[in-house]
C-alpha cells in the first residue's frame, strides 16, 4: 500500500528515476510482505486495509526513506514542523530533505549513518536535534530490515515539536521558584528568632520570649502547609490521590471553619450560612473536604469583600451512563450535594475564569502560592465531583462544587 501523501505522489512523478524507484519500492513491498512486515495502513499479511490511517492524519511528523536513502513519504505534520513543502522533499536524499544537527552543530545523519553503520542497530531513541535556523525538534528513527542483521530497507523518522515539553519544563521551573520563594521568608524568620533566643535568652522577658516563639510556631506551620501542598500536587499529577470515605456532615464542617475565622478576628456578621432542605448522607474524605472548604473560605475572605455566603443544598441527581450510548445518559442516578461559596467583592475577570484552577493563578497581589485552587479541583474530582467558578449575584466570585454521595471506603 502506498503511504505517500497526494503532494508526495505528484512530486515523485516528476522526480528523476521516479519510475525505477517506484518499481523498486513495489518489489521491496512485496518482499516485505513475504517476510511478515506489512506496510503502514495494511492489514494482516500485507493486504490493504481500507481503514488504515493516511500519513497526513498522523499527529506527529512522519518521514520515510527507502533503501537508497530517497524520501518516499513526507506527511503534513512533518511539513508543518520543518516548514518544508512535501513536494520539495519527496525524491531527495534524506539528509538533504531533513538536514538535522545535534546541539553541538554536528550533522546528524553523518554521525548516525543509518545505512552504513552497525547491522544490529534497530533505530535511534528520541532526542533533541536542530533544524536549519536553530529550531529544536524531537527526533526518533527506526531502521526497518527484512532480517535482524540484513540491510536497511526503510528508515522511518518521527518528528515532534518541543512546545509541550517546554511548557512542562517551564511549569516545573515556576514550581521550584515559587517553593523557594515561599520557603525563604518563614525559614529566615525561624532562623533569626531561634538564633536570637539562643544567644540572648536571659535578656528577654517572658512576654517577649512568648511572642518570638509564637512567630516561630506560625512560620513552621506555614512551611508544613506548603510541603503538604507540594505532596498533594504530586499525588494529583500522578493520579495517586487517595480518598478515604467516611460520613461527613457538610453543614457542621462549614460552621467549624466559620468559627475558626471569627476566632482569628473576622466578624461573625460577615458570614451567612444557608442549609436548604434535608441533605443526603455524604461519604467523603473529611480531611480533604476540610481542605477544600478552608481554601474556598480563606480565598473569599482574603480576596473578596462584603458578606461571604455559603449555601449547602442537595443537587439534582445526575444519571450515570453505563456504556457508550448516543443521546442522554441512562443508568443509575447518583445523589449529589452542592456547596456554593460567594462574596460581594470585585469578582474574577471574565478572561481569567478559564485559568482559575491552573497552577500559580493568583486573583490579586495579596500573597499565596497560587496552588490552592489547583489542589481544590484535584480533590473534588478525585471524589467524582465537579467544581466551577462564576460571577455571584452581588458581583463577587462564586465557587460551586458538587460531590456525589459516594460509598464508604470498605465498600468502594
Amino acid at each position: 500500500m502506498d503511504v505517500r501523501t497526494s503532494g508526495a505522489r505528484a512530486a515523485e512523478a516528476h522526480a528523476p528515476g521516479a519510475e525505477q524507484d517506484g518499481k523498486q519500492a513495489e518489489r521491496d513491498g512485496k518482499q516485505g510482505e513475504g517476510h511478515g512486515h506489512p506496510s503502514a495502513g495494511e492489514g494482516p499479511g500485507g493486504a490493504p486495509d481500507a481503514f488504515g490511517p493516511h500519513p497526513d492524519e498522523l499527529p506527529d511528523g512522519l518521514v520515510v526513506a527507502d533503501e537508497t536513502g530517497l524520501v518516499t513519504c513526507f506527511n503534513a505534520a512533518a511539513a508543518r514542523i520543518t516548514a518544508t513543502d512535501p513536494a520539495d522533499a519527496i525524491g531527495r536524499r534524506l539528509e538533504v530533505a531533513l538536514p538535522l544537527e545535534d546541539l553541538d552543530g554536528r550533522r546528524w545523519w553523518a554521525l548516525t549513518d543509518p545505512y552504513g553503520g552497525l547491522a544490529i542497530r534497530a533505530g535511534q531513541p528520541e532526542r533533541n536535534l536542530l533544524l536549519p535556523g536553530g529550531r529544536e525538534v524531537l527526533v526518533s528513527a527506526r531502521y526497518v530490515r527484512e532480517r535482524p542483521t540484513g540491510p536497511v530497507r526503510r528508515v522511518v523518522v518521527c518528528l515532534r515539536g518541543t512546545e509541550a515539553r517546554r511548557r512542562t519544563e517551564r511549569s516545573h521551573a515556576e514550581l521550584i521558584a515559587t517553593v523557594a520563594h515561599e520557603l525563604r521568608s518563614p525559614l529566615t524568620s525561624v532562623k533569626g528568632f531561634t538564633a536570637t533566643l539562643l544567644a540572648k535568652w536571659e535578656r528577654f522577658t517572658d512576654d517577649q520570649k512568648r511572642l518570638m516563639l509564637e512567630t516561630v510556631d506560625a512560620d513552621a506551620n506555614r512551611v508544613t502547609r506548603l510541603i503538604a501542598e507540594l505532596l498533594d500536587i504530586s499525588r494529583i499529577d500522578s493520579g495517586r490521590l487517595e480518598v478515604r470515605r467516611q460520613p461527613v456532615d457538610l453543614a457542621a464542617a462549614v460552621r467549624r471553619h466559620v468559627q475558626a475565622l471569627t476566632a482569628a478576628g473576622h466578624t461573625a456578621e460577615r458570614f451567612l450560612i444557608r442549609v436548604r432542605g434535608p441533605l443526603p448522607r455524604l461519604w467523603a474524605d473529611p480531611d480533604k473536604i476540610d481542605q477544600v472548604l478552608g481554601n474556598l473560605l480563606e480565598n473569599a475572605v482574603r480576596h473578596g469583600e462584603g458578606t461571604v455566603t455559603i449555601d449547602i443544598a442537595p443537587a439534582p441527581a445526575r444519571p450515570v451512563a453505563e456504556g457508550p450510548k448516543e443521546g442522554p445518559a441512562e443508568g443509575p442516578t447518583v445523589e449529589r450535594t452542592a456547596v456554593t461559596v460567594s462574596d460581594e467583592g470585585p469578582g474574577i475577570p471574565e478572561e481569567s475564569m478559564s485559568r482559575v484552577f491552573t497552577r500559580f493563578w493568583r486573583g490579586s497581589k495579596r500573597g499565596g502560592t497560587g496552588l490552592g485552587l489547583y489542589i481544590v479541583k484535584g480533590i473534588v474530582e478525585a471524589h467524582g465531583g465537579t467544581i466551577t467558578v462564576d460571577r455571584a449575584r452581588g458581583g463577587g466570585a462564586e465557587f460551586r462544587f458538587t460531590l456525589p454521595v459516594g460509598t464508604p471506603a470498605y465498600l468502594a
